[in-house]
């Protein structure tokens, strides 16, 4: 269960990485309960994210169940299938598109009545095999896609860097896509987020120009196991 004094130190060390820069806290809530997401949505935490569409599609409706008072935003931030797009196109925001026929079919998909989905393309710095995210030289052609599709909005940029354990590595791939996301907003003066940085490194993303970091085991404590893979890329 999250507790107020690491949401509170969490916040702390955003603000000071930040120095007066507006940063986003989105708390990934993957493998935790509806009651804990309500927890610390009463602590203030608005935005949360999740990796699993079936698991984030049933913790939904529990936190609505739980809280209806609650008005929060949802995000899916995990590899997504393609045939799951009907489901996530539902959520506010899909931060892991990379590839032009997931785009295609969250466009196709996004109810009717709802404001176009925000969209953040994922991209894979450091050309790691097998890894999600678009190779940074298929980003301009995969965002000038996105951009055409009246129910999406391009919002901007995500990305994990490889898990190197000397940290100026790491902040060597989040320059990368800090220089990518700045030669992007050239062409697409609209977009504003730049999401990367997790709990081991967030305030080395944030120096380097995040503007959302996504925050699970800090807030919540080691994450349980899951008990199978869910999602996989089509």
């Amino acid at each position: 269960m999250p507790t107020p004094t690491a949401h509170d130190e969490v916040l702390q060390r955003i603000r000071a990485a930040a120095a007066g820069r507006p940063v986003e806290l989105l708390a990934v809530s993957k493998t935790r309960s509806a009651e804990e997401v309500v927890a610390l949505a009463r602590r203030g935490q608005r935005r949360f994210g999740e990796n699993y569409v079936q698991e984030a599609v049933a913790k939904r409706r529990a936190v609505a169940a739980l809280a209806p008072d609650l008005d929060l935003e949802w995000h899916l931030i995990g590899r997504l299938q393609t045939n799951k797009a009907r489901d996530a196109a539902g959520f506010d925001w899909v931060e892991a598109v990379d590839r032009p026929r997931l785009a295609d079919a969250l466009a196709a998909a996004r109810p009717e009545g709802r404001p176009p989905l925000n969209v953040l393309i994922q991209v894979n710095p450091d050309g790691e095999p097998g890894k999600a995210g678009c190779a940074p030289d298929e980003l301009d052609a995969l965002a000038a896609h996105v951009a055409a599709l009246p129910r999406l909005r391009l919002r901007g940029l995500m990305a994990i860097p490889a898990p190197a354990e000397d940290m100026r590595v790491r902040a060597a791939s989040f320059r990368t896509l800090a220089g990518l996301f700045e030669r992007l907003r050239g062409r697409h003066p609209d977009i504003d987020t730049l999401s990367m940085g997790m709990s081991d490194d967030f305030e080395t993303a944030i120096a380097e120009g995040a503007t959302r970091v996504r925050i699970g085991t800090a807030l919540f404590g080691p994450r349980p196991p899951r008990p199978s893979p869910e999602d996989a890329h089509a």
